[in-house]
Parts: structure tokens; sequence; C-alpha cells
């Protein structure tokens, strides 16, 4: 469905709006099998999807992935626990902007310190802290976004009339679209400073391999 120019910032506003997280509180304080995280993770979370009721938010094949990966520690007794859901709804958020090797750098040492320490400042604290800037986050958004579209509504005043209001969409997508490519290579090279997972240092040590700290 096309949006009208005139409604078309206000309906991206509004969905703005409509982004909200998962609540540890809202995760079940049992253990789950893998179709009730799954079913889980699918009810919660349809409205981030682009086709709700059509895309899949989890798989059994991705969270058998994942743990292949060493992004997921292993269930208990086929099972998994409110920290394995709140791994796994990070693991959603970044893998549509970094690579398997880029997450697994990033959550490895969180994973290794915090996942289930017995700890009172555990995953759990982690995520509550990280997900608590969110408020300020989208209103900053909302700000950026609308000033990026106020700028875009600018351009292309020279062009043909029937091709200027696609034209001025165009440049919209193309500054949202910088902001996004600029972001995310900072994010590569923040990661890239990141410490290596002991896990990986032990497998690059018995294949040979330096790690990236040893090649510097």
């Amino acid at each position: 469905m096309t949006i009208d120019n005139n409604d078309l910032l206000n309906s991206i506003l509004a969905s703005l709006d409509r982004i909200s997280h998962i609540s540890p509180d809202d995760i079940p304080g049992i253990d789950l099998y893998m179709d009730q995280v799954t079913t889980f993770m699918d009810s919660r979370m349809q409205s981030t999807v682009r086709h709700p009721g059509e895309d899949k938010i989890l798989t059994k094949t991705m969270i058998n992935n994942y743990a292949k990966n060493d992004l997921l520690p292993p269930p208990v007794k086929k099972k998994y626990s409110k920290e394995h859901v709140l791994l796994l709804i990070f693991i959603y958020y970044y893998k549509g902007i970094l690579s398997i090797g880029d997450i697994q750098r990033l959550l490895g040492p969180i994973t290794e310190k915090f996942f289930q320490n017995g700890e009172s400042f555990n995953l759990e604290s982690i995520y509550r802290e990280a997900f608590s800037m969110e408020e300020s986050q989208i209103e900053a958004l909302k700000a950026d976004v609308a000033e990026k579209y106020r700028v875009s509504q600018e351009t292309f005043q020279d062009a043909p009339e029937e091709s200027r209001d696609f034209l001025k969409k165009f440049a919209f997508i193309c500054a949202l679209g910088f902001d996004v490519y600029v972001k995310r290579l900072l994010i590569e090279k923040l990661v890239d400073d990141l410490p290596m997972p002991e896990r990986e240092e032990k497998k690059k040590s018995h294949k040979g391999e330096k790690t990236p700290e040893e090649q510097a």
C-alpha cells in the first residue's frame, strides 16, 4: 500500500513509538523446550518483522546454528532457561547488522562471565541496563528521522514533476541508508577492538593460529 507523502512521516514516527522490547519479567520463570521458546519469541516480537504473520522470528534450525557457532550455551536436558531467551533476543537484534563472528565476539565475554553465574549482577542485569536506554533513544531517533525527512523534501526541485515524489523518497532512503552504513562501520570497528572470547582463543591456540592481538 502506498502512503500519501503528507502522511508518510507521521506513519514512520508512529511506528517508532510502537517499538518495544521484551521485558525480563515477561519471560516465563520456568525452563522451556525449544518449541516453547520459538512460540514465545514469535508471539512477542511479530511486530518487529517486515511481514507479520509470515516471517519467522526464530526457528529450531536457527537455535541449533547459534549453539553450533558458540553463540548460545547448550540447553540442560533439552530445556532453555530465561537467560537463554535473553541471549536469543540480543542475537535477534544484532543478526541484521553484524556477522555471526562479530556477534560471537560481542556476546562471548558476556556469556562467559555473566550467564548463570549465580551472582546478583548477571546476564539479566546487563539486559535490563542495555534496554533501559530505549526510551531516550527512540525520542532522539524520531527527531533525527524527522530532520532527514525535512531535508529530503527540499531535494530534486528541478526534477520532472512526474518523478519528483519518487526522487524525494529516494533521497530520504539514501539519508537513512547512509546513517545505517556509517553506524555499522563504527560498530564493526568497536567489535574489532573487543577482547577475543576465551573459548575462541583456546580454539586458535589448538590450531596453532594467532589471535588478532598476537597478529597486531
